[in-house]
């Protein structure tokens, strides 16, 4: 490759706090040097004064395959990742066959590999079959590159379980996710339990649901010296708990995705099943909550909660209609959304999404350094556009987001210092 220099850019590095006008220069995939200054003949990308930064690190995304190809690929998915930003994703387990085998967790990684355009860091499936009872083989899974292990949209309901996997993980360097829903309170529930879903006659889930798990697993996480990080927290009182465990100096974490802080439950109205997400959707000043701990740390990342669905698993009555939304083409811009309304600064927000997520999973990546790999997104933070379900790239296009005007829109996305959107 010959060594490229995007010139006439707005370098943002959360990692470093920089924030300033210049170049980079790469060679051989890598980051040369922030310097600009090119080792002989190099190739000019005129970046026109637009925003580069290192490229997103997505912590949680359901992928089609294997098994519901229908939904989505890893090809289609890879698509709709380098459009909005994203150079690395942890694929979650729950497919079919569930990812509990060494084999499949390796065919994860390969597949990524051969998108050329993005890496997947697989989670491996925390018990057998996702069924909650037995925990999978950790040591194998661990070496044949499972990132860490969970359940994906199923919590681990029996408390031993989780204690052994809690102690199992850490063992084994790494840490548990969890689904932070007791699930004989979610069971039948689709929307948060309230005065909305009572009005409109759909069962509820109470806000304790989440809360009662986050606090059980903090307690066995104190239990262990297990690292347990919750996914999608979405309400105060769970948020609370997690702010101080911290406090407390405990291995806990949490992420959330855009739906939680930017929507509120009344996006269901008029039984919109694009809005149904698992969790639900929750009232407005959970929402400001979820926005406050994202401005004081006590959220460390958000996720693009990426969870594809066809026409035919939406267009059904709301109580029947398959929960979750797309989120790979929409993660950057409605995360900047927060820096335009003034809620978040712009590296605090490009931090959640790129060096804190790296962080968190121990990578070499999410900064720009010299050395480091050339995976970069290039974007617009004022270019207006509007996202519209038909239209977004990969197959998926169920989006919560579906006719949101945004400003922030991606320009350009390069893996090992090759632009692979537009492709």
């Amino acid at each position: 490759m010959r060594p490229l220099l995007i010139e006439n850019a707005r370098l943002l590095d959360p990692a470093s706090g920089l924030d300033a006008p210049g170049a980079l220069l790469i060679e051989e995939g890598r980051i040369a040097s922030l310097s600009g200054a090119p080792a002989g003949e190099a190739e000019r990308f005129d970046a026109g004064g637009a925003c580069l930064a290192p490229g997103l690190i997505d912590l949680r995304a359901a992928l089609g395959e294997p098994g519901h190809e229908h939904r989505e690929t890893i090809a289609s998915a890879a698509a709709a990742a380098a459009a909005g930003g994203i150079t690395t994703l942890c694929a979650l387990p729950d497919s079919e066959p569930p990812i509990d085998d060494p084999a499949l967790v390796q065919f994860l990684a390969r597949k990524g590999e051969a998108t050329g355009s993005l890496t997947i860091l697989p989670y491996a499936a925390a018990t057998k079959g996702l069924k909650g009872a037995e925990i999978t083989e950790y040591g194998l899974l661990r070496e044949a590159g499972a990132i860490a292990f969970t359940d994906g949209s199923r919590a681990i309901a029996s408390a031993r379980c989780m204690r052994l996997a809690l102690s199992y993980a850490r063992a084994f360097g790494t840490f548990i996710v969890q689904h932070p829903e007791e699930p004989t309170l979610a069971a039948g529930g689709v929307a948060t339990e309230g005065e909305l879903a009572t009005r409109m006659g759909l069962p509820g889930i109470p806000l304790a649901a989440e809360a009662i798990m986050v606090a059980r697993d903090i307690a066995l996480a104190r239990l262990t010296g297990g690292h347990v990080h919750f996914s999608r927290l979405s309400t105060a009182a769970a948020l609370e708990l997690v702010r101080r465990a911290k406090a407390e100096g405990l291995a806990v974490t949490a992420d959330t995705a855009p739906p939680y802080f930017d929507l509120n439950e009344t996006a269901i109205g008029e039984y919109r099943t694009y809005a149904k997400l698992s969790p639900p959707l929750r009232p407005e000043e959970e929402r400001r909550a979820v926005l406050a701990a994202l401005a004081d740390g006590t959220i460390d990342c958000v996720v693009s909660d990426h969870r594809p669905c066809d026409a035919d698993d939406k267009r059904l009555p709301f109580v029947q209609a398959e929960p979750g939304g797309a989120g790979l083409a929409t993660l950057l811009a409605v995360t900047l959304a927060q820096v335009h309304n003034g809620s978040l600064p712009l590296l605090h927000a490009l931090a959640l999404l790129t060096c804190r997520p790296a962080a968190l999973l121990g990578l070499d990546a999410g900064r720009l350094a010299p050395g480091l790999p050339a995976d970069l997104v290039l974007f617009d933070l004022e270019r207006a556009w509007q996202v519209k379900a038909g239209q977004l790239p990969g197959k998926a296009q169920n989006s919560p987001f579906d006719g949101r005007a945004l400003e922030g829109r991606v320009i350009a996305t390069f893996k090992r210092g090759r632009r692979v959107f537009p492709p």
